[in-house]
């Protein structure tokens, strides 16, 4: 039996270099038009700058004036690139088309806006929940229509991209994430249609998975989410910015941002496209591995909350 496996194993490798789809494309960013949501701060404002370095024209959307023109003067300062700014709530449709359509066509949309409230579901406020799909789902809906007539006009045929911002807790549920992580997972479901339906017009989706990252505000979180997220360091948003740009240099359809994500990824996988006949390979041979190490990852979560549960309960009994 272990004979036939490791005969059939490169005829399985040989058979998944004719089926992986989409193939695979270079994106170029020099002298292209890069339109950044959210990207006046954080994660927005280091993917703005790390395109900018790449000599790409810059057009950044968010809600504060001010940040924006701060943000617009620390990319000039520092490169000798073209920015625009435009001021638009990404829940108002109208004004995100007007921005997008003053902006002009579109190579690169990288879909970075969002928000996040974290709390126990049955505490949480409707209100809040709203806010949060109005904004993380129905607002990339908003941005992402805008953009595509524009997109697919475009005078440069060569290969676009649009890249949605989800999360680790896009991957995974996680303790006090249950709103968050409904949005975040919606993004993923919308990059795997838009990716088919848009394949034919040259544009390229990417999803791009960052851990909490160093200015994430922990203080807001519940303790039990804290204590689970103790073990992993917050990421510079510097980092993500890099490995974003990179990921959709190389059209990536899933973009990790660290070890652990990449892990998670491939136990995560599923009908994913996969752009890269090597992560296809590992995804295949390595699935069970890495399902063994998730099902590990939540076993320890699983031990955090019922620990903190019992030790939570004794202290009110006493």
């Amino acid at each position: 039996m272990v004979l036939f496996g490791l005969l059939l194993l490169p005829i399985l490798l040989l058979l998944l270099y004719f089926i992986v789809r989409p193939r695979p494309i270079n994106i170029p960013i020099k002298n292209r038009h890069v339109f950044i949501t959210g990207g006046s701060m954080g994660i927005g404002l280091a993917i703005a700058k790390q395109a900018a370095s790449e000599g790409a024209r810059i057009s950044l959307l968010a809600r504060s004036v001010d940040r924006l023109q701060k943000a617009k003067e620390s990319i000039c300062q520092a490169y000798e690139v073209e920015v625009s700014i435009f001021s638009a709530d990404v829940r108002d449709y109208d004004a995100v088309e007007r921005a997008i359509k003053e902006a002009g066509p579109i190579d690169v949309l990288v879909v970075n806006h969002g928000v996040y409230y974290l709390e126990e579901f049955e505490t949480q406020g409707l209100d809040v929940m709203k806010t949060m799909i109005d904004v993380n789902l129905m607002g990339s809906f908003n941005v992402i229509k805008a953009a595509l007539p524009l997109m697919k006009d475009r005078k440069d045929k060569g290969p676009a991209s649009i890249a949605l911002m989800s999360s680790m807790a896009g991957q995974a549920g996680i303790y006090g994430f249950a709103a968050y992580s409904a949005t975040k997972f919606g993004l993923r479901g919308l990059a795997e249609a838009l990716q088919q339906e848009l394949l034919v017009n040259n544009i390229h989706l990417s999803i791009i998975f960052p851990p909490v990252t160093e200015t994430s505000a922990r203080e807001r979180m519940p303790e039990i989410t804290k204590i689970i997220l103790e073990s992993s360091p917050g990421m510079k948003a510097e980092e993500v910015g890099k490995i974003t740009i990179q990921g959709i240099k190389s059209g990536s359809f899933s973009i990790p941002c660290r070890l652990d994500g990449r892990a998670v990824a491939i136990a995560t996988a599923g009908l994913s496209p996969q752009t890269s006949f090597l992560m296809a390979s590992i995804e295949v041979v390595f699935a069970g591995l890495f399902r063994f190490v998730a099902l590990l990852l939540q076993w320890r979560g699983y031990e955090i909350i019922e620990k903190y549960n019992y030790s939570h309960k004794k202290q009110q009994v006493e």
